[in-house]
């Protein structure tokens, strides 16, 4: 959808509201409200428990079922991903399932293809039509999301910013930077972290397991996003409670999903098999290697060399002056390397027509690979037949 091309009608004016009216008001309470210590480590804690709300809640467990968990801590993560005012759990996992099943596609709410301000932020300030499906029969069949979705705008306001200034407030006796700091510049970081997800993981990082689509992994998008940056993995492997795999990779969703799990909170806590996992990055591997194969010179393809016999590898050092020698029953032409080679041009000279493979292979000097790579650049021909046991070498 070009952003241009939008009319009044086509904005969703709540949303507009919401993502542009709490920076605005986060500032305000920056330049009039002394930030307090107390209030500081309150909206911070806040943050993270907003945060995760999304990514082990809303994301991990309930659009994508990666683990089980009780309702003591569905509870917990209902409660915080409310908080973090992004929708209810039916509208938020809708679209993410959606977005999963179309990918890069106009059904992608989040589309990356329409550059990074859509996917970021783009997308959630214009009118979404319908015209994707997938199934969201678990959220209608939970009364829990059924009585969170129908009460959702009580809900979040409570969350968001009623809970964090009455917490400030009676605790501490800062009302005001409860609700200015911990409530919406709590919001707003927690909004951007979010959002990092459906763009910034997907513009800059590496594509490890796959590169069909645009997720990527980077740990910069990891330490933004509490955990969600190893983006390529998760939509490789969705149903896998982790993104992040390696013990340095920083996942913090990942580590209290598996906390809860020694309480007893949560449990079947799925993994992809690991032989699997290793498949998909090997061939990412192995593309990037034959990429860069095929932009260096490994000589004239064995299949496309002329085929001699050995009278005629002698007739052509005869008539050419070549110097030709057999490695192999490849016919090599090494008149270039003659004052290069580092055993002396006598050795070759006195190797010029004559097999001496068993020489090259260590019968002389069991040469390494880049003497056998360079030999590639020197191809000539291919041997048809064999080699007079006086012209084969056979010196220690």
């Amino acid at each position: 959808m070009s952003i241009a091309k939008l009319t009044a009608a086509d904005l969703d004016w709540i949303h507009i509201t919401i993502l542009f009216g709490t920076p605005l008001i986060a500032l305000y309470g920056a330049l009039t409200t002394e930030l307090t210590t107390p209030t500081m480590w309150w909206a911070i804690a806040f943050y993270f428990y907003t945060g995760l709300g999304i990514t082990a809640g809303y994301h991990r467990y309930w659009s994508h079922r990666s683990y089980d968990a009780t309702r003591i801590w569905q509870f917990i993560w209902l409660a915080a991903g409310t908080g973090a005012m992004e929708g209810s759990v039916k509208w938020w996992g809708r679209g993410h399932r959606i977005h999963h099943r179309y990918t890069d596609t106009d059904k992608d709410p989040y589309n990356a293809k329409n550059g990074f301000f859509w996917s970021h932020i783009g997308w959630m300030i214009v009118k979404q039509k319908k015209n994707a499906t997938v199934d969201i029969s678990d959220f209608n069949s939970d009364p829990w999301i059924r009585f969170q979705h129908k009460y959702y705008l009580f809900l979040a306001v409570f969350m968001s910013f009623v809970l964090p200034t009455l917490v400030a407030g009676l605790g501490w006796g800062d009302w005001a930077g409860g609700f200015f700091y911990a409530g919406v510049a709590r919001l707003v970081f927690v909004h951007h972290a979010t959002f990092c997800v459906n763009s910034l993981a997907h513009y800059i990082g590496d594509h490890t397991f796959d590169d069909k689509r645009t997720p990527k992994d980077h740990y910069l998008t990891a330490l933004v996003t509490m955990g969600e940056g190893y983006h390529n993995f998760h939509h490789e492997f969705p149903a896998d409670y982790r993104n992040a795999i390696r013990i340095h990779q920083y996942d913090p969703t990942k580590w209290v999903i598996y906390l809860g799990s020694l309480v007893g909170l949560t449990y079947n806590l799925k993994m992809f098999p690991h032989n699997e996992i290793e498949k998909g990055r090997i061939m990412m591997q192995q593309k990037k290697i034959d990429e860069v194969k095929a932009r260096l010179d490994y000589g004239v393809p064995l299949e496309q060399l002329p085929i001699l016999t050995f009278a005629e590898v002698k007739a052509k050092i005869s008539e050419t002056g070549k110097q030709l020698l057999i490695i192999s029953d490849v016919v090599y032409d090494v008149s270039q390397f003659m004052e290069d080679h580092p055993g002396g041009k006598g050795f070759l000279r006195a190797s010029v027509g004559r097999d001496v493979t068993v020489s090259f292979n260590g019968g002389v000097y069991d040469h390494a690979n880049a003497a056998r790579n360079l030999m590639q650049s020197m191809r000539y021909a291919r041997l048809d037949g064999s080699v007079p046991a006086a012209a084969v070498a056979t010196e220690d």
